[in-house]
């Protein structure tokens, strides 16, 4: 069955729980389809684990298009959401509202996601006008990073928590149809997901949450220069390919490959008359 925002806020009354992965590619996101998974978030994290940058900061609007149009061939039943990258709607309703219908009519979203609570309920709201799914995300928010002054843990603090818990209500009344709550205490997320209607979806965030969201190469062990607390890897595909790769490189060298199984024919008698 397709995964819609409508079907993300029936998951959620129903009591059950949600799954979403990141994806970058087609063949990629056709595995993360194929698992069942009700999300795939070709996210901004691209940038790190796909481009190398040190933060998500530098990746574009043609970066997030290029990558969404890629996952959305490969996704049959999966719910695609676009992450909007840094600057591409903090200017102003207009610019947010455009740009997401880029996404959407380009890069063949289904819905899209972006970072922020009461200060961009304006475009949140204007985007929903605009027939175009929100999912909202907040705590830590990295491209927020240089004014939080690193990855920290957000609302331990009484004021901290309590403004964390408004920000879901506001983005839920400004017409989010899910929020995802990042590196947020256990106890503050269980709590703004009983009191909200929308499904949250968690990333170091407990698993009080209505669902969870996982950066694939992370969950995978691929992605070895930075492994957050939250991550659990769920299989060693990172030191798999490594040992496929160095087996490659034996046999070539060796070879061993490509063997004769691996070759093609052909008449040799046409061969001999080219000598």
């Amino acid at each position: 069955m397709k995964n819609t925002a409508v079907t993300f806020r029936q998951a959620k009354e129903k009591g059950e729980k949600l799954t979403m992965l990141t994806a970058y590619d087609y063949s990629t996101a056709k595995l993360v389809d194929g698992a069942g998974i009700h999300s795939i978030l070709v996210g901004d994290s691209l940038g790190m684990v796909c481009l190398g940058y040190e933060d998500t900061l530098s990746v574009t609007m043609e970066d997030m298009l290029h990558h969404t149009k890629a996952v959305a061939r490969g996704a049959k039943d999966a719910l695609v959401i676009a992450d909007m990258p840094f600057m591409s709607y903090q200017t102003s309703v207009y610019d947010a509202v455009v740009n997401a219908g880029r996404l959407i009519k380009e890069g063949h979203a289904q819905a899209v996601k972006l970072e922020g609570g009461k200060e961009v309920c304006p475009q949140i709201e204007a985007i929903v006008k605009a027939s175009i799914p929100v999912c909202a995300h907040i705590g830590l928010t990295p491209q927020s990073i240089h004014a939080f002054g690193g990855f920290k843990v957000q609302g331990k603090g009484e004021e901290a928590a309590k403004k964390l818990l408004e920000e879901a209500q506001a983005v839920e009344a400004a017409g989010a149809f899910a929020v995802v709550l990042e590196c947020v205490p256990e106890a503050l997320a269980k709590l703004i997901t009983d009191k909200i209607a929308i499904p949250t979806i968690g990333i170091g965030a407990g698993a009080g949450c209505d669902g969870q969201v996982l950066v694939y190469q992370d969950m995978l062990g691929m992605y070895a220069d930075f492994t957050p607390k939250f991550v659990k890897v769920f299989a060693g595909v990172g030191e798999e390919m490594r040992k496929g790769f160095a087996a490659y490189k034996k046999e070539v060298q060796e070879g061993s490959f490509p063997a004769p199984e691996h070759t093609f024919k052909m008449d040799e008698s046409i061969l001999e008359k080219l000598y």
